[in-house]
Formats: C-alpha cells, structure tokens, sequence
C-alpha cells in the first residue's frame, strides 16, 4: 500500500489530519485521522471534536463532520454509538440510507436517529466514510482494495479482549475480502497506559503482547501492539499512524482531559470506481 501523501484540501483549513492517505495513491481507499484542530468545538474540547454531543454544542460538532466531509471529498460519514463490544455492523442502503438525518451524530443531536449500538462497522458502498471515534482507546481501519471492502473498529481494552478486530476481519471476508491491509491510529502509548496490577495480568493472559510498563516501572497494556499482534494472528499486515494521544496535546486524551476530552476520528472510506 502507498505511504501518507500531502492532502489537496478543498477547504482553507489546515492541519485537520494527524495522517491521512488520499484515496488516488492508495489503491482507491481513503485514510484520515484527525486531530484537535481547525474546527467550531470551543473550550476544553478542543476544536475539531468529533464525539461528546451529551456535553459539546451538537452545532458545533455538526460543522466539525461537515468541514471533515469537504476536506476528504465524501458524501456521508457512518458513525456508531460505542459501547465496548464486539459488535460490528454492515452498513448498507438498509442500514444507512441515503437520505437518513444524523448520520454522524445520532439521537444526542436535534432531529438525528439512533446511532447504532457496536463498536465496529464494514461496508463496500463508496463514498462513504465509516468513522470511529477515540480519545485513547485505539482505533483500527481495514481495506481490501481489490474486493473494495473497508472496515473500522474501536478497539479499547475491553473490546480487544472480546474479539473486535477478529469479529471485523470476519465480517470483512463475509463481503469478500480477502487481502486485507490494517491500519493503527492514534492512541495512549504503553509506556502511558497505567492500570491495576490485577486488570494487567487479566488483559496479558488473553493478548500477551499488551505487557508493558510504564516510565515508573507500574503496570500498564500496550493496546497498539496488542492490536497488531491480534491482527498478524488474522493474515493481517498493519501500520501505525499517529502518536500517544496522552502525550500529544495536538490529540484528544480521556486520561489526560478526562471528562472535557473530545474525540479524534478514524476515516476509511471507497472511492467511486472509474
């Protein structure tokens, strides 16, 4: 797969993007993960906010996807109401259709439907950006670009556990993937990540390649290489993008905002074919 390019905005907005690949250098898929820049969020959020419409102005998020929209030339962006399952959905006409209201914001914003209740998503429409939304758990985008399969997982400690990405994997090949390539996005770090002994030892006897510690020599998971790992596993080659989202205040972080932490966005999307 080709590497990160320079995006050819057509906005004036700039530094939207902690990385992103655009769809012609990259076998007709779209990459983006955003970061806390150059959107309408005000306050400790930071302004381009992608999540938390229970407490940000959903106004304000509203602009924020439709700014991102216009920066990655698609027509909708598929989100889902995140509860750390293992639960993945096929977004499909059915699913999402065309002239759905909220897409992106669901029934915390003034007219928008229900979002649905996973933390994972797949689909072959173009045009369409599925989207998930972190602020310290990893987020996970999958392609196979021959088949024209793209996927999207939340992949935080629970949902690790439970089998997300293999659950994705699965749900991809169910469409017709076959090749399928992986990419890591921004996250909190191993050496960050501090959690009781005991959740540790619980998380590592399931994916021993989360054993970390931190800075301090206290227990932590390292949640990328856990991913990675789990992904090898599937037939799955990835990459990572982006860095600690703790120690990177250009990042949105739960654990170093806590309840005034936005959300970062983790975009794959198809272009139309020719």
């Amino acid at each position: 797969m080709a590497g990160p390019t320079s995006w050819t905005s057509p906005t004036s907005c700039a530094d939207v993007f902690v990385a992103a690949f655009e769809p012609s250098a990259n076998h007709g898929v779209g990459i983006a993960f955003t970061d806390r820049l150059g959107g309408m969020s005000q306050g400790s959020y930071g302004p381009l906010n992608l999540g938390r419409t229970d407490h940000d102005d959903p106004s304000a998020v509203a602009a924020n996807f439709t700014l991102v929209r216009a920066e990655l030339g698609v027509s909708r962006i598929a989100t889902l109401h995140q509860v750390h399952s293992a639960d993945v959905v096929v977004i499909d006409d059915t699913t999402f259709p065309a002239d759905r209201p909220g897409g992106e914001l669901g029934g915390s914003a003034p007219g928008g439907l229900s979002l649905p209740v996973a933390d994972a998503m797949v689909t072959t429409l173009p045009g369409v950006a599925l989207c998930i939304r972190a602020a310290d758990c990893v987020p996970v985008l999958l392609a196979d670009p021959q088949a024209r399969v793209v996927g999207a997982a939340h992949a935080g400690r629970v949902g690790l556990v439970s089998g997300v990405l293999a659950a994705t994997v699965s749900a991809m090949r169910d469409l017709g993937a076959v090749e399928i390539t992986a990419w890591i996005g921004p996250h909190v770090c191993g050496r960050c990540y501090e959690v009781p002994a005991d959740m540790a030892e619980a998380v590592v006897a399931a994916v021993p390649e989360t054993a970390s510690t931190t800075r301090q020599g206290t227990p932590a998971l390292d949640l990328g290489a856990g991913c990675e790992a789990q992904l090898e596993r599937l037939g799955v080659p990835a990459t990572h993008h982006g860095g600690c989202t703790l120690e990177d205040e250009l990042l949105h972080s739960h654990r170093r905002d806590g309840a005034a932490a936005g959300r970062l966005g983790a975009l794959v999307w198809l272009a139309p074919a020719d």
